[in-house]
């Protein structure tokens, strides 16, 4: 069973997800600064092609990213380390914004650039030991509109939803546990997205 949100109005007191997780739309909140973060992000941040380690082999990813924080953090996903940038004005004031809003003080975000449809991402979870059990992830789009989907890792059932310019939604509680979420392909769209997930790294003890 699939779920569609495409029409549903945002509402951040709304749980997009039927069971075992929370996922808050918050809307187009960020619509007035929109394209000039885009522009801005497009020209200015040192984009790298991404590495994940996949049955034994190292390959690069046609999406490229980035990675901020207020220390040069280490965080290991896919099977590689990546050490994170200190943070540039804009990304820092963002921050600031998100933070104040979601009321969850963030130390990190990771940047993913697709430059057009054919790019996406895979299921997957962001479950990595630096991030804690429960963690909140919120996570801001600029660019094209590209489809997001959520599936429950036991029931396979899917939530689907459309990310806008300037849209944010936050992923709490045991959602990264029990779900999986994918930036769906499309040739349709020709226009790059970026996107931005600001997280909590935690020390690990």
């Amino acid at each position: 069973m699939t779920l569609s949100l495409f029409e549903d109005a945002a509402d951040p007191q709304i749980n997009l997800l039927p069971c075992d997780g929370v996922v808050n739309d918050h809307g187009t909140v960020f619509a007035a600064e929109a394209d000039a973060m885009l522009a801005w992000l497009l020209a200015e941040v040192p984009w790298q092609h991404d590495e994940v380690q996949l049955y034994g082999k190292r390959i690069v990813t046609a999406r490229r990213v980035a990675w901020y924080g207020d220390e040069a953090f280490d965080y290991r996903y896919s099977g590689v380390n990546h050490r994170a940038r200190l943070w540039a004005p804009p990304l820092r004031t963002l921050r600031d914004q998100v933070s104040a809003r979601v009321g969850v003080s963030f130390n990190s975000c990771l940047l993913n650039r697709y430059d057009d449809g054919t790019q996406g991402m895979a299921w997957h979870s962001d479950d990595e030991a630096e991030l804690g059990p429960e963690t909140v992830i919120a996570s801001v789009s600029f660019g094209a509109t590209r489809k997001f989907a959520f599936r429950h890792r036991q029931t396979r059932q899917k939530v689907e939803m459309l990310l806008h310019h300037g849209q944010l939604i936050v992923m709490r509680g045991q959602t990264q546990t029990h779900w999986q979420h994918a930036l769906m392909k499309s040739t349709r769209v020709t226009q790059p997205r970026v996107n931005l997930t600001f997280r909590t790294i935690r020390a690990r003890g």
